[in-house]
């Protein structure tokens, strides 16, 4: 396993286990199957991942609960945990400190070793500092609760700036990838973030598994450079090559998956300059694509309307790169959950990381299946 530093000089597994995307028992995204969990989990600490992130609404409230239960199977100062608070929660100035007190109840731990405000943004900003979040992180940094204090982002430049200006921060995490380099500003973000000597916590390398299949033409291409290696592999060391990245978050929730990223990381090289050119190669062939950039995060869920909104646009874009019937694979959505149900309410809009126009690509989706 390939290991990087943060600025204590720990040594940090330069592949984190991202646990937001856990096997499940059933379509329930609360319903995480431990067995199958622990199991990767046990494989991953196996083999050299020290670094699991985890946060207060993934999978409806259960990540934190069943990763606390497999820490107990381990000895805990052999690994960093990471969580966040969730301020879209916070009121008032006391929801910070029940929060928290129930997360390490949660995850069955007196401390945390990484430790982030979650998914800033403007909104988001204006709450931690109304309602004195950053101040009580700090307290609670300063009494070991914390070892790291940082913030995951998905807000504009303007927020991030003030965020970097106003508050000292240990790490910061960003979405970065070869798509995001420049669609999602990831580029100035990743470049203030090394000027400051900020280690960097990457999300999204692989774009919710978009990147593991971009597209046909994407893939043919990584598969004329290197027919052994996965297109997931190239995304992963697409962004493990860049300075100053401390870890890479990945959902893992299969064994091929886990297995095909720590290949990657147990014999890492970074890109060659050839290689680089590859990934430009298969960037142009999935701009012309043009899928839906959806990461299936669910964040904007769930839908006043009823419609699965990720599950739309995963449909979506698999009829797009030709593998699925659109009119056969909407079968699977109850009438609900349909595209055409869509209000246009709009309050998906502020909570979808990507800015996708939700609406618009749902009537998108909508009127091809009409004219099938």
């Amino acid at each position: 396993m390939e290991y990087g530093q943060d600025l204590q000089g720990d040594k940090i597994s330069l592949l984190g286990y991202g646990c937001m995307r856990m096997p499940l028992t059933d379509k329930n995204a609360a319903h995480i199957d431990e067995r199958a969990a622990f199991e990767l989990w046990d494989y991953a600490y196996a083999h050299g991942v020290n670094y699991y992130d985890t946060a207060w609404p993934y999978h409806a409230g259960n990540s934190e609960t069943v990763l606390g239960k497999w820490l107990k199977t381990i000895d805990r100062t052999t690994v960093k945990v990471a969580t966040k608070m969730p301020l879209w929660e916070i009121k008032k100035s006391k929801d910070a400190d029940h929060i928290f007190d129930r997360q390490l109840k949660k995850t069955g731990t007196d401390y945390f070793d990484f430790y982030l405000a979650h998914a800033l943004d403007a909104d988001k900003y204006k709450t931690m500092t109304d309602c004195g979040v950053y101040d009580f992180l700090k307290q609670k940094k300063e009494r070991g609760s914390i070892k790291r204090l940082g913030f995951s982002f998905h807000g504009e430049q303007k927020t991030f700036d003030k965020l970097l200006a106003n508050f000292e921060w240990d790490f910061v995490q960003i979405q970065l990838n070869y798509i995001d380099w420049d669609f999602q500003n990831s580029k100035y973000y990743y470049g203030e973030l090394v000027r400051r000597d900020i280690p960097v916590v990457v999300m999204e390398p692989v774009r919710g598994g978009l990147l593991a299949a971009p597209c046909k033409e994407s893939t043919e291409i990584f598969k004329a450079a290197a027919p052994d290696k996965s297109a997931a592999s190239w995304a992963m060391r697409y962004v493990a090559s860049l300075p100053g990245v401390m870890t890479i978050l990945s959902g893992m929730s299969a064994q091929s998956q886990l297995q095909d990223n720590l290949t990657t990381f147990d014999n890492f090289s970074p890109l060659s300059e050839s290689e680089r050119a590859v990934v430009q190669d298969a960037l142009g062939a999935y701009v012309k694509f043009s899928a839906v950039p959806c990461t299936g995060c669910r964040y904007c869920m769930d839908c006043p309307a009823g419609v699965d909104i990720p599950k739309c646009f995963e449909l979506f874009n698999a009829h797009k790169l030709g593998e699925k019937s659109l009119k056969f694979s909407v079968n699977s959505l109850s009438a609900k959950e349909f595209p055409s149900s869509c209000t246009v309410c709009k309050k998906c809009l502020p909570k979808c990381p990507q800015s996708i126009n939700i609406p618009s690509e749902l009537k998108k989706m909508s009127d091809i299946i009409d004219i099938m």
